[in-house]
């Protein structure tokens, strides 16, 4: 399961690179609410004519399996060295000062397809939760 959900976090990135937010490879892991709010992630990027550059760092993952088809997935991400990047000036967005929002919690919702593939069906994130902090 967190394979998979390394893989559908590495696709959403790809389709922010890509500029597609309709991606076929965040599609492929996910489904529902979790391909929809994707989708409007990347879209907010596209907007915005950026993209993401730097290092995000997980960790803290904690899983809990029901009945081997179904899962929930709750995770920390640090966002103090990935930045925004401009596709229309080249520049990155610099450095803010160390912040509490540099630190996101997020639950997911998960379900085992037909082909043992996990896939998200829902995410929500709280950004600078107290258990993400360091």
């Amino acid at each position: 399961m967190l394979a998979d959900t390394e893989q559908y976090l590495k696709a959403v990135d790809l389709a922010i690179a890509e500029q597609a937010p309709l991606h076929k490879a965040y599609r492929f892991y996910a489904e529902g609410e979790a391909a929809a709010g994707s989708q409007r992630f990347v879209q907010e990027y596209v907007d915005h004519q950026d993209r993401i550059t730097g290092i995000k760092r997980y960790f803290n993952a904690r899983v809990d399996v029901t009945g081997g088809k179904t899962a929930g997935l709750v995770y920390c991400e640090d966002q103090r060295k990935a930045h925004n990047k401009s596709l229309k000036t080249g520049k990155t967005a610099g450095a803010s000062a160390p912040s509490k929002d540099d630190f996101v919690l997020y639950s997911s919702r998960l379900r085992a397809n037909q082909q043992g593939v996990w896939i998200t069906e829902t995410t929500t994130s709280d950004r600078g939760n107290d258990t993400c902090q360091p």
